[in-house]
């Protein structure tokens, strides 16, 4: 008999004897409820795609901890939920640095709701720039506000690395900048470095 007709308890079991198929068909059956609820809270297709990968990706990593005595189903919602929230905590976290950063400039009175958006985008452009490791260092030191050690931990790499990785984001980040000499803008993003370097 296919893994296709086993009860959701068999297939717990069975991922945890690493069968792939188990995996496969667990996904095939949960994925678009979970998708849907994701989207609910998210309101963003690419990001909810992203939490659903993560979702599934951690029911594999955590597999062998799984009681198969309980609903796999109500796990992967909590997973998904928290996920999600974490992600959006994460995105306020971002725009209201960024809002206080704006606040602090001589010239954020002046500026409407238009400019604002244009702002954060030029932010988002530049991030998206740098390299995987790069944005993730800068994110976890810059926008997360964790130590360089910490940071190393997490990316099980050195202090060291994490210092240069830094420093050849915010190098990239300002050579983009530059890229827009006549952008008002770009010249208050030059600000918002230096003061994040601070």
């Amino acid at each position: 008999m296919g893994v296709e007709h086993y009860s959701d308890q068999e297939l717990i079991i069975q991922l945890q004897r690493d069968d792939v198929r188990a995996f496969n068909q667990l996904y095939f059956k949960y994925h678009a409820a979970i998708y849907r609820n994701i989207f609910k809270l998210l309101k963003d297709g690419e990001e909810s795609e992203n939490i659903l990968q993560e979702v599934f990706t951690s029911l594999w990593l955590n597999r062998v901890t799984l009681d198969a005595a309980k609903p796999v189903a109500n796990w992967l919602f909590v997973v998904s939920y928290n996920k999600s929230i974490t992600h959006l905590k994460k995105s306020l976290k971002k725009a209201f640095a960024y809002q206080q950063i704006e606040n602090e400039h001589e010239y954020a009175h002046e500026e409407d709701v238009f400019l604002k958006e244009i702002k954060l985008k030029l932010i988002n452009e530049a991030c998206l720039n740098l390299s995987p490791q790069k944005r993730k260092v800068f994110d976890l030191c810059k926008l997360q506000g964790k130590s360089y050690e910490e940071t190393a931990v997490e990316l099980n790499i050195s202090k060291h690395t994490v210092k240069e990785y830094l420093s050849l984001a915010v190098k990239s980040i300002k050579e983009y900048v530059d890229q827009h000499p006549n952008n008002k803008i770009a010249g208050i993003y030059l600000f918002i470095i230096v003061k994040m370097m601070l």
